[in-house]
């Protein structure tokens, strides 16, 4: 498959207007175990990639990428900001225009080794790891339908964080009492995945 202008247009777009019109969600979340600031951080990042759209899009998928995660680096406060902004970068690094789920799952299987490194944290910690890690899996299975079991993979692995002590950040602080809610980064980290998802589907 070749991720052309229009394609990359449409998937900085659908991502960015996903996390935007979730803000306040996410800050709810974040409000419950964290510092209540994930929904406004990611909703700041994303507006600047938004308005740099059409500059980012005119570059290859992996400038584009890196350059999504230079904005976030910049603009998002938190952890979130350099987790995201090298889970971005890092793809960017291994992506070109042409890609096959073979490649695209060996990119994400990167991203989701320096995302690690970058936040000290691996899956089962409460992060946005345990939404990267199933759909890594997902990625690497391929098949018909794809898109809409990545779907449907982000959603349940999110969903997942809820039972889970945090391990990782300031939700870590609470020990017991950060059971019983999900995870604001598993969240927009579903909410990304569930917009690219739209685009392989041609629906955004």
């Amino acid at each position: 498959m070749r991720v052309d202008q229009t394609i990359r247009t449409r998937l900085l777009m659908s991502v960015s207007q996903r996390v935007i019109a979730n803000a306040e969600e996410l800050t709810a979340l974040d409000r419950a175990i964290g510092d209540g600031d994930h929904g406004i951080n990611m909703r700041r990042g994303f507006e600047a990639v938004l308005t740099d759209v059409e500059t980012l899009s005119a570059k290859s998928l992996g400038d584009a990428l890196k350059g999504v995660g230079t904005t976030l680096v910049m603009k998002v406060g938190g952890a979130s900001g350099p987790l995201y902004g090298t889970l971005f970068m890092a793809l960017g690094k291994s992506l070109a225009d042409e890609i096959s789920c073979e490649l695209l799952a060996d990119a994400f299987g990167q991203a989701i080794e320096a995302v690690k490194a970058r936040g000290k944290s691996d899956t089962g910690h409460k992060t946005m790891l345990d939404v990267l890690a199933p759909v890594h899996a997902a990625i690497g299975t391929g098949g018909d339908e794809l898109a809409a079991r990545l779907r449907r993979t982000a959603h349940a692995a999110a969903q997942s964080t809820i039972p889970m002590r945090a391990v990782r950040g300031r939700a870590s602080f609470l020990g017991e009492r950060s059971i019983g809610h999900m995870d604001p980064g598993a969240r927009s980290c579903a909410l990304i995945i569930e917009a690219i998802a739209d685009v392989m589907e041609g629906t955004a």
